[in-house]
């Protein structure tokens, strides 16, 4: 197995327990999610198609296809806690029905909350796909 395909492997992994995990709050634990992780959701979900796809097919355009939805999907995440953390006010958030952006259903440590977790999917996916582009080996010190 190279590097690339590695990394591949590594992220797939990573969005598959952000898309399991995100699906066990909401059908086992039956947390609503708010719109903001909505659009997470619809960021990360294809990542583990793509990912998987690349698997079975490797492409070296890999990054070319991840890249876009991840940064997207990064890019909810980092509003989403900017908010979660008081950063932002909760007026300028766009969810205006059902469940409130600001709604923590968990708080472990004082800081991890759903939003965080997927921010941290996210930012090991981007991780990785950079390492993926720069051709970095996981050997290399």
């Amino acid at each position: 197995m190279n590097q690339t395909s590695t990394y591949v492997f590594l992220s797939f992994i990573t969005a598959c327990i952000a898309t399991l995990g995100s699906l066990f709050f909401s059908e086992i634990m039956e947390f609503i999610p708010c719109s903001m992780c909505w659009y997470q959701r619809i960021f990360m979900y294809p990542l583990v198609i793509i990912f998987l796809i690349n698997m079975l097919y490797p492409d070296d355009k890999i990054v070319k296809y991840a890249m876009p939805i991840a940064l997207t999907g990064w890019a909810f995440s980092v509003y989403h806690n900017l908010l979660m953390f008081e950063i932002i006010p909760e007026s300028i958030v766009p969810c205006v029905q059902g469940v409130p952006c600001s709604t923590e259903y968990i708080n472990w440590l004082g800081f991890i909350t759903i939003p965080f977790l997927s921010f941290i999917a996210y930012s090991v996916v981007l991780v990785l796909l950079l390492l993926i582009k720069k051709g970095i080996s996981l050997n290399e010190k």
